[in-house]
C-alpha cells in the first residue's frame, strides 16, 4: 500500500473581465489570465481495502475550521470521487478502490483564489490515478466543470487564458520571472454577492502579446486591464482597500490588484526573494492578515509524489 500526495496551488487572476452574459443560464462570460502560487493546500490520499469508490475525507490545516463533519458530504473532493464513479459507470464502481483523503487547508477559504476549485482538481488527478481511469481531454474537462467554472484550468495548474465561464483555456503568453505577494483580511466575500453588485457593463477581451520579454512589459500590460469585481468587493469589503494601499506602498510593488472576487489581493515583485523581503512591511499594517509571499508556478511536474506508506 503507499499514499500519494497533490499539491493543490493558489489560482490568482492577473487581470479579469465580464464580457458578457450567456442567455440560455445567465452566467456571466470572462475573460481572465490566470497563473498559479506556490502556496497551496496539501491532499494526502491513502487506498483503503473496501471496494466500491468511496471517498472518506478529512480535513485538517489553518484554515480548516467549519469545513469538517456533514460538510464534508458536500466538499468539492467527495463530490469529485462520486462524478467519476458514475462516469466509470455502475459495475466498474463496484470494484474501485476505496480511498481515504486528508485534505491540509493552508489557503484561506472563499478568498477569490480558487482553493476549492484548486482542491477539487487535485482530488481529480489523484482519482484518476488511483482508480486507473482515462478520460479524453474534452471529457475531463467537462467533468472538471461540473465541479465549477474554475475547476479545468487548475488540472494542469499552468498560467493559462480563462475564457467562456472559465472553461474554455488556451495558452498564455510566456510569463517573465517574478515575485508574487498574497494578502488576505480575513473576510471572505462571496461571490454571488459579489457579481449582483458589480456594475451591469461588460469589458472588451483584453489584446495580449505571445510573450512578455520582462516583468516591465508585463506590468506595461496588465496595468491597461481590470478586475471588473474589484469596485463591488471594494464595496462589500473596505478592508479590500486596505490590503491594496498596503500592497501598493510596500517595497519594490509593481502592481496590485484583486484576484477573482476577492478578497485575497496580489502584488507582483522582481523576483521572488524581493516579494519575501517586502513581507514585512505588509504584516505590519494588518498584522491578522494572511500573507504569502514567493515564486510562481513554473511547472505542474513536482506536484505529485508517491510515499511509502
Amino acid at each position: 500500500m503507499s499514499s500519494l500526495h497533490e499539491l493543490a496551488h493558489a489560482k490568482i487572476n492577473l487581470y479579469l473581465h465580464v464580457t458578457g452574459r450567456r442567455q440560455a443560464d445567465g452566467y456571466h462570460l470572462l475573460d481572465s489570465l490566470a497563473v498559479f502560487a506556490g502556496a497551496a493546500d496539501r491532499l494526502d490520499l491513502t487506498v483503503g481495502s473496501g471496494r466500491g469508490g468511496h471517498v472518506a475525507l478529512d480535513i485538517k490545516g489553518r484554515f480548516s475550521a467549519g469545513l469538517g463533519g456533514e460538510d464534508c458530504a458536500d466538499n468539492l473532493i467527495v463530490r469529485a470521487g462520486a462524478i467519476l464513479r458514475e462516469v466509470a459507470g455502475e459495475q466498474a464502481a463496484r470494484d474501485l478502490s476505496d480511498v481515504g483523503i486528508t485534505l491540509h487547508k493552508e489557503l484561506p477559504v472563499a478568498s477569490g483564489i480558487g482553493g476549492g476549485s484548486a482542491d477539487a482538481a487535485a482530488a481529480l488527478r489523484l482519482l484518476l490515478d488511483v482508480w486507473k481511469l482515462s478520460l479524453p481531454p474534452a471529457r475531463l474537462n467537462a467533468v472538471a466543470t461540473r465541479l465549477g467554472a474554475d475547476v479545468p484550468v487548475c488540472l494542469e495548474q499552468r498560467a493559462a487564458r480563462m475564457e467562456g465561464i472559465g472553461e474554455v483555456l488556451s495558452p498564455a503568453p510566456h510569463l517573465p520571472p517574478c515575485g508574487m505577494m498574497l494578502v488576505n483580511c480575513g473576510q471572505s466575500v462571496s461571490t454571488p454577492q459579489v457579481f449582483k453588485a458589480r456594475a451591469p457593463v461588460f469589458t472588451p477581451r483584453a489584446t495580449l502579446p505571445p510573450a512578455w520579454a520582462t516583468l516591465a512589459d508585463m506590468v506595461r500590460d496588465l496595468a491597461a486591464q481590470t478586475n471588473d469585481l474589484q469596485e463591488a468587493a471594494c464595496a462589500i469589503c473596505p478592508e479590500i482597500l486596505t490590503v491594496l494601499d498596503a500592497l501598493q506602498a510596500a517595497p519594490g510593488c509593481r502592481l496590485a490588484r484583486m484576484s477573482g472576487s476577492g478578497a485575497t489581493c496580489f502584488a507582483l515583485f522582481d523576483s521572488p526573494e524581493a516579494a519575501r523581503a517586502a513581507q514585512a512591511a505588509v504584516q505590519q499594517v494588518g498584522a491578522h492578515w494572511w500573507v504569502w509571499a514567493g515564486d510562481l508556478c513554473r511547472s505542474s511536474a513536482d506536484v505529485r509524489t508517491s510515499i511509502p506508506a
